[in-house]
């Protein structure tokens, strides 16, 4: 529904990666993954927020349900923030690794 139906322009390619729903089931915050930078992510948090009565209408209607939740959007950055610690851990393993190839018997090294 997010790329396909929705025709607001400021809505980036993006997709769910989560649902958290209240306990009572009165709202759920809806995670989403964006394609592209901070200004997109903004954006496409308004275009949701727009488009958010027509959302759960739609949910409605497809899920067969009397009532949808109240939804609020959120940007998950979980995607970006592992591929930054990826990132660093493998800058922190060459550099180890540079080490040792420099001090192969750990000459030199305080005790």
């Amino acid at each position: 529904m997010l790329e396909g139906e929705l025709s607001d322009p400021r809505i980036a390619p993006s997709y769910v990666t989560d649902v958290v729903l209240a306990p009572g089931g009165k709202s759920a915050r809806v995670f989403i993954a964006v394609h592209g930078e901070a200004p997109e992510e903004d954006a496409t948090l308004e275009g949701l927020m727009t488009a958010r009565d027509y959302i759960r209408s739609q949910l409605r209607y497809r899920m067969g349900v009397r009532h949808i939740p109240d939804l609020t959007f959120a940007i998950d950055r979980s995607e970006r923030m592992t591929g930054r610690m990826d990132e660093l851990l493998t800058r922190m393993r060459k550099r180890d690794r540079r080490k040792e190839l420099n001090n192969p018997e750990g000459n030199g090294s305080p005790a």
